[in-house]
């Protein structure tokens, strides 16, 4: 691969005989990674015999991939001619099989289909939700996650996930934050590389496995207002600081596919931006797969006023490097034929985007295997495993919010009778969390299922909502899992007091509140970020009666609970955290786990913080950073990379191995964390960096490292991190490139961002 940044010359700003180093993204890809980007000659060869012999119609069916719900029967016509080349949102392999039947049988040149489906964060075994699992900060257990979740795929037919979403985003009144990794590029990509080897193994086609999406590419996250689908305005330093580091990491990692995105970034929208999909996709990050509109994302450019019509639509989608397009009818590429013919669409160009999709089935195996043995799906969907993992997963996810007092953990045997009331303490859906589309229900272990497994006969565990949440506008998703009937005032009312009435009669009540579901996700977005409905007269009910309390969260984004964190001394947040969530929350209640989740995102105290986030720049009065509004503090209600344990960690001995280092070399940064307190646990330790000067303001810190450790009473571990160019450059806005600078580096380790222990290194010229 090679880089073609627009470059400028950094060595004559630096000491004159000093070669800078080469910064381009190109340089730093390990082989394996252009290995994994790399299409085999054999594949191409096969892929261009085929496009020989194909039809304009044929060509264009190859790049239309549609969406399939129910009644297949009117579908089969378009696969057989050849106008359809792939399908979404089949999930039954009978099915699967019946229509790659008529690809592979009946159609001309017997072309597989591709089948996709959103397997977000699992199919039949939900994981927690992307943000949660961001939370666990440990790419390992992402890793494993998104590999159950392809083997659950692959053996019910699909072939292609549209995830990992990785999306930065700063602002958690956007509704997709859920399926995301938070606010941080150097978190985000160490996730991205991990979900990208679970979904994919160890190279396209690998068994068991699917081909990874990465998605929306680029900077959805960052729309005005967090309103979903609205434009994004970005500088390039953001562009490429903030929000490409996830996606270059993914197709470093040998992604195969790239999904667009829906919104305009600076004006042009991302599924016809010549230069996101073509000059910075393909061109700096050497991307060699095939990249995929969001759905209907090129019909959309005529709403979005860019295209004339459809027809045109088509070709400049096509044109600027968007190779399939998603639609849910017709698709807009059925016009290129006509474009080809017409001239105004070049047929080199076209045969392009059809070489890619062709080159995603033959190393798939699909002209060789193109059936799935609808015999062992269930063995795989039902493998014990792969829920023993689910829970693990969950357990990893949970961040302890507040403990004040020592209230939690729970004793197992100091109460009778207990109470798990809210909205979310006994609903399955909303246990699992969005884009869960094909679940057993009936497999779900809530909060208050967990607690009854957990507790036994020892107590008796009662349970009521008190109070129902509803969106104030239909669900995209209603479709699929309709809003059940709204309660009358009077109903209302009644539910109200009789989970008042199971709080007066517990020796213990836990809270299960938040979100449901359907306000986290795609459509999603919110005005405000406090407790919806009548969570919080809910609480203050329960308050009144001087019960012995607790509160667990399910949710998929920050919220603003700084009135729930007066009333109630333990919290703990749990995200929706998938088919063993109920277990996990259990487990760490009562103390069978020690929660070591961190927040992947800045908590604000309202609304009117927002944006606000730990790497900001240091402004001209950088003393008076938590005042910068009079009417609240202007810190967070929870810093970047916090969650407090059942246990205390003490920070001792960082140090660098040099104190001053040429331009380009690394150093190594180690400290000791201690286990100080009288149980088990894990942290997870984290470095940030401040470059005090040079060609550009820098944030006050930035993340660059980290490492979840478990440590027993006492014990004490020396952890170990090597900063390199690739830590310590940035974008240039300036300049228009990648530079190190010469500079003075703070360095500080611990168990959140606001981490005290300091070091510092020089980096010469």
């Amino acid at each position: 691969m090679k880089s073609r940044l627009l470059t400028a010359s950094i060595t004559a700003l630096l000491v004159a005989s000093i070669a800078a180093p080469n910064l381009s993204w190109a340089s730093q890809v390990s082989p394996a990674a252009v290995q994994a980007q790399a299409v085999p000659a054999d594949v191409l060869a096969r892929a261009n015999a085929l496009i020989a012999r194909m039809t304009l119609e044929e060509k264009a069916g190859q790049v239309s991939q549609l969406f399939l719900f129910g009644d297949p029967t009117p579908f089969e016509p378009g696969v057989r001619s050849g106008a359809t080349g792939a399908l979404l949102f089949v999930t039954d392999p009978a099915l699967i099989n019946r229509l790659q039947k008529v690809a592979v049988e009946e159609s001309r040149l017997g072309i597989p289909l591709l089948f996709g489906f959103d397997v977000i964060h699992g199919l039949r075994t939900i994981f927690p939700v992307p943000i949660g699992m961001a939370a666990s900060w440990d790419p390992a257990s992402v890793e494993q996650g998104q590999a159950i979740a392809a083997a659950e795929a692959r053996a019910s037919g699909i072939h292609w996930t549209f995830a990992p979403m990785l999306d930065i985003t700063r602002d958690p009144r956007w509704g997709r934050i859920v399926e995301g990794p938070g606010e941080d590029p150097y978190l985000g990509a160490a996730l991205a590389r991990a979900a990208v080897k679970g979904f994919q193994g160890e190279h396209i086609g690998a068994p068991g496995h699917i081909i990874a999406g990465p998605k929306h590419f680029a900077v959805y996250g960052a729309s005005e207002g967090g309103r979903d689908y609205d434009s994004a305005f970005v500088s390039d330093s953001q562009f490429y600081n903030v929000y490409l580091p996830p996606f270059a990491a993914a197709i470093e990692a040998g992604a195969g596919n790239v999904m667009s995105a829906y919104m305009e970034l600076n004006d042009i929208p991302a599924a016809a931006n010549h230069w996101l999909l073509t000059d910075v996709l393909r061109k700096q990050l050497g991307f060699e797969g095939f990249v995929v509109s969001d759905a209907n994302g090129v019909k959309s450019l005529v709403p979005q006023g860019f295209a004339i019509d459809e027809a045109d639509a088509a070709v400049r989608g096509l044109s600027a490097g968007n190779d399939l397009e998603m639609a849910t009818a017709e698709a807009a590429n059925a016009t290129l034929p006509q474009a080809v013919r017409s001239g105004r669409l070049k047929e080199a160009v076209l045969d392009d985007a059809v070489r890619r999709v062709l080159v995603a089935k033959i190393r798939m195996g699909l002209f060789e295997n193109p059936y799935v043995d609808e015999g062992a799906t269930e063995a795989v969907l039902s493998a014990p495993g792969h829920r023993q993992a689910a829970l693990a997963a969950a357990e990893r996810s949970l961040v302890l919010l507040q403990n004040a007092g020592g209230a939690l953990p729970l004793s197992a045997t100091a109460y009778r009778r207990v109470a798990v009331i809210g909205p979310l303490a006994d609903s399955a859906q909303d246990t699992l969390g969005s884009w869960v589309f094909v679940p057993k229900l009936e497999e779900t272990v809530t909060v208050a299922e967990g607690i009854r497994r957990r507790l036994g006969e020892s107590a008796q565990v009662t349970t009521a909502p008190g109070v129902q949440l509803r969106r104030g506008t239909p669900s995209m998703f209603e479709m699929f899992r309709p809003a059940p009937p709204a309660w009358t005032e009077a109903q209302a009312e009644v539910e109200f007091e009789r989970a008042v009435e199971a709080a007066r009669g517990a020796d213990l009540v836990v809270l299960a509140l938040g979100e449901i579901e359907q306000m986290s996700g795609e459509g999603a977005s919110r005005t405000s970020l406090s407790l919806p409905g009548d969570q919080l007269r809910l609480v203050d009910a329960v308050k009144a009666l001087n019960k012995p309390m607790v509160a667990v969260l399910l949710n998929g984004r920050p919220l603003d609970i700084a009135p729930l964190a007066e009333q109630v001394p333990g919290i703990l947040e749990a995200w929706h955290p998938g088919s063993e969530g109920g277990t996990a929350v259990a487990k760490a209640l009562f103390g069978d786990i020690n929660p070591g989740g961190k927040l992947p995102m800045t908590w604000p105290r309202s609304v009117g913080q927002i944006p606000i986030y730990y790497s900001h720049n240091a402004t001209k009065a950088p003393a008076d950073q938590g005042a910068r509004y009079w009417d609240q503090p202007s810190t967070p209600l929870y810093p970047f990379g916090y969650g407090l344990s059942y246990t205390d960690f003490a920070f001792t001995d960082i140090a660098v191995d040099r104190a001053a280092v040429r331009l380009g070399e690394p150093v190594v940064v180690t400290a000791t964390v201690t286990n100080t307190g009288a149980r088990a646990g894990d942290e997870v330790v984290q470095l940030y960096i401040h470059q005090r000067s040079g060609r550009a303001a820098r944030p006050v810190r930035e993340l660059k490292g980290f490492e979840r450790v478990t440590l027993q009473p006492g014990e004490s571990r020396q952890v170990r991190f090597n900063l390199t160019q690739a830590e310590l450059r940035y974008w240039n806005a300036g300049e228009r490139d990648w530079v190190l600078d010469p500079s003075d580096f703070d360095v500080w380790i611990g168990g959140d961002s606001r981490a005290e222990l300091k070091t510092s290194f020089t980096v010469a010229p």
